[in-house]
Parts: C-alpha cells; sequence; structure tokens
C-alpha cells in the first residue's frame, strides 16, 4: 500500500489544457518565427515618433524644398527632372542612411522611411482595433442564436445572411463611400469623416457573419451536450450557462480567429486607403503611402514597394502564427506536431 502512495506521491502532476497548448505553440518553430517577426514590427512601428524626432523629419508636411547633408554634400529632397524635357521633379532616392531619408522621398518631399512606421502603426492599429469590433459583434450574435434558439435565432441568422450576402469589398467600398463625407452618427456614438476609427467600424462590421456562423455552430453543439442540459435541467441562469460554461468552450476558437482576422483586416484597410476611401489625410497607412508611390513606380519605386512589402511580411506572420495557434488548441494536432 505505501509503495502504491509513494508512486501516486512521486507522480508528475499532469499540466492544464492552456499550458499544454503553449508547449505546442513553442515546438511549432515556423509559428514562433512568425510571432517574433510580428512582435518585431509592432516593436519598430511604435517607435516612429521616436525615429521622426530622431531623424529631424515631419513626415506629414511638404518638403519640397528641404536640403540635406549626403557624404558631405548638400543634395536637395526635389532633384530636376533628368527626362524628357527636363520638367518637373523627381523626389530623392534611397539614401541607405537611418535617419537621413533612408528610403528616400515620396512626391511631396517627405521621408518614406518615418511615414512607413507611422503608416504600419495606424494599419495595425486599424486591424487591431477592428478584430476586437469583428469579435466582440461576432460572439454576443453566435451566443444568442445558438443558445436561444428559435425566433432568436431565426432573426440574427436573417440579419447575418444579408451581410453575407454581399462581397466583403463590395460592402466595405460601400460603405467607405457613403460615410467617407458625412461620417457617422448613431446617437451616442458619433465617428468623425476623417477618423481612424470610420474605417475600424466599417471593417469591423463586414467580417462579422464569417466569425459568427462558426461561433453560431460551435454553441448549437453546446447547447445539447450533457453539462448544459443538466445546468438548464438545474434552473442556473441562462447569462451564467452563456458565459461560465459555453463562452470558456468557445474561446480557443475566438483566440484562433485574432490573428487571420487581423491580417484579413490589415488587407481589407490597406485596399480602402489605397483607393482614398480608407484613411484620410494627414494621417497615413500602408495603403496611403502604396497609392503616393503609383506614380513613382518608374523612378522611385521603393516609396510604394516599401509599404507592399511590409503587408506582405505581416500578413504572411499572421497566417502562419494562426496555422500555429490552431495546431496547438487542437488537441488532434499533436500527432501532426509529433511527426513534423
Amino acid at each position: 500500500m505505501s509503495a502504491v502512495s509513494d508512486s501516486i506521491l512521486t507522480a508528475p502532476k499532469s499540466r492544464g489544457p492552456w499550458a499544454t497548448a503553449l508547449n505546442r505553440l513553442f515546438r511549432d518553430r515556423a509559428a514562433v518565427a512568425a510571432l517574433i517577426v510580428f512582435l518585431l514590427i509592432v516593436i519598430v512601428c511604435l517607435l516612429a515618433p521616436a525615429y521622426a524626432a530622431w531623424a529631424n523629419t515631419d513626415p506629414f508636411t511638404s518638403s519640397l524644398d528641404a536640403i540635406i547633408k549626403l557624404n558631405g554634400q548638400d543634395v536637395p529632397v526635389m532633384e530636376q527632372s533628368t527626362e524628357g524635357l527636363g520638367l518637373g521633379y523627381t523626389p530623392l532616392g534611397p539614401t541607405w542612411q537611418l535617419g537621413n531619408y533612408f528610403l528616400g522621398a515620396d512626391n511631396q518631399g517627405r521621408d518614406v522611411m518615418a511615414r512607413l512606421l507611422y503608416g504600419g502603426l495606424n494599419s495595425l492599429f486599424i486591424a487591431g482595433m477592428a478584430t476586437v469590433l469583428t469579435l466582440f459583434f461576432a460572439t454576443l450574435l453566435g451566443l444568442a442564436a445558438g443558445f436561444f434558439g428559435g425566433i432568436t435565432d431565426m432573426v440574427i441568422s436573417r440579419f447575418l445572411d444579408v451581410l453575407w450576402a454581399f462581397p466583403v469589398y463590395l460592402l466595405a467600398i460601400s460603405l467607405s463611400i457613403v460615410l467617407i463625407a458625412q461620417g457617422l452618427n448613431l446617437g451616442i456614438i458619433v465617428i468623425e469623416s476623417g477618423s481612424l476609427w470610420l474605417p475600424i467600424f466599417i471593417i469591423g462590421i463586414v467580417y462579422v457573419p464569417y466569425v459568427a456562423r462558426p461561433i453560431r455552430g460551435q454553441v448549437l453543439a453546446l447547447r445539447e451536450s450533457e453539462f448544459v442540459l443538466a445546468a438548464i435541467g438545474l434552473g442556473v441562469p441562462s447569462h451564467r450557462i452563456l458565459f461560465k460554461d459555453i463562452f470558456p468552450n468557445i474561446s480557443t476558437t475566438l483566440i484562433v480567429f485574432v490573428p487571420i482576422m487581423m491580417a484579413l483586416n490589415m488587407i481589407t484597410e490597406s485596399a480602402l486607403s489605397f483607393l482614398s476611401i480608407g484613411v484620410q489625410p494627414p494621417d497615413a497607412s500602408w495603403g496611403t503611402i502604396i497609392q503616393d508611390g503609383q506614380n513613382l513606380l518608374y523612378t522611385r519605386p521603393m516609396v510604394a514597394l516599401a509599404p507592399g512589402i511590409a503587408i506582405v511580411i505581416t500578413v504572411l506572420a499572421l497566417n502562419v502564427l494562426g496555422d500555429g495557434l490552431r495546431d496547438a488548441l487542437d488537441p488532434r494536432a499533436k500527432i501532426r506536431i509529433g511527426r513534423s
């Protein structure tokens, strides 16, 4: 008997589900690398004000007559064009010197590197907040539709079907065109036309059906599980069942959705800003910087290439991280990770 008790006492304690998921995530090298890349991008973008102050540049003010020191010589930021008739000006190309127009200038003589960092800060902020908005409304609608059923499920499902019927970009563009000039006034909620919260609201709303539907499906399955039926039979209040029993069981799905939705929202924001119906001047995002550089593709391609490359790297990192989170939070992923 003592030997049995001793073996029980010396047996290793089992890990909790979250610790197990983290262990699986950290064993996925691709996901860890993606997480590191994404965190580095966030940190670098957060340093945008410090970089602008160090470089002594204002990325939101035109500097057509600015002159900089380059290799001991005075060089104009806007150079006289040498093509054709020699009319007009060409922005300074990349100097590859940090703090001194590292990526060159745009058609307004502004430091592209400083604008890239500020634009990334806005793009990440919009994508992140739109993701929070999407998950918040999708969770509420999915929980209500799946748990209460009946007329509640029918009304919510038909509302989601209406949003689902529109292609994402068509709906986002339509809402942007309507709201970009007059803003949004919902009584207690007022968003000015030039506010960053306007694209956040638009992007956050258009993706709600894509998250609410799988949440509703999970809640419908949980609604028929034994522990939920037992709680209902014991007279436990509905709100307690929803937030104490059902919500913890769908939280892993919401976590997996975070990086995936951030990637989708970033692409959507960039598309809207490129079309001039997203982020409005004087603010900048990676989409607006690409728009600024579209007329300079043959002379100063780095103006458009730099934010484009930044979007590709960020979206790729978020997608790889999303795959890693899905595998880590899915018990069946143990086999896949173990064989990799």
